[in-house]
């Protein structure tokens, strides 16, 4: 589900055009986008607060073959929660869970580690290392 949820919208619309065997569904829970606070603390380990909301759309969708499945995305695009929520119950049947890992799974993973890695770049070029002298005991 987290893959799905982080994979860019066009790439996720292109791979589900290209997917045979669509399964025929149900949509259980429209998608519906809310609002929702994010916390954080502060250095990673301090005080909780509310760093402030953001908008999510979230679907449930029921294939013909009794799978349910769920989505929750960052933003407004309900399409991409609804293809999120198909796929997400495609990944439940044993059967298809190893082609759509390969198909659809292993791009979302390889594009997002070149997104993170090209943000540890960026931050690495940017890092200052402090560092203090010690004088002796005289």
């Amino acid at each position: 589900m987290g893959l799905l949820a982080r994979a860019d919208a066009k790439a996720l619309e292109k791979a589900w055009a290209e997917l045979e065997d669509k399964p025929a569904y149900v949509v259980l829970r429209t998608p519906e986008t809310g609002m929702v606070m994010v916390r954080a603390r502060t250095g990673g380990e301090g005080q909780q607060f509310n760093f402030g909301e953001m908008s999510v759309t979230r679907c449930v969708v029921r294939t013909d073959t009794g799978h349910q499945g769920h989505a929750y995305i960052a933003g407004r695009n309900k399409t991409h929660a609804t293809i999120a929520a198909v796929l997400d119950a495609l990944l439940q049947v044993p059967e298809r869970h190893e082609a759509l890992d390969a198909d659809i799974l292993e791009p979302i993973r390889y594009r997002l580690n070149l997104q993170d890695n090209e943000t540890a770049d960026k931050v690495a070029a940017t890092r200052v290392d402090f560092f203090t002298l010690v004088r002796g005991d005289d």
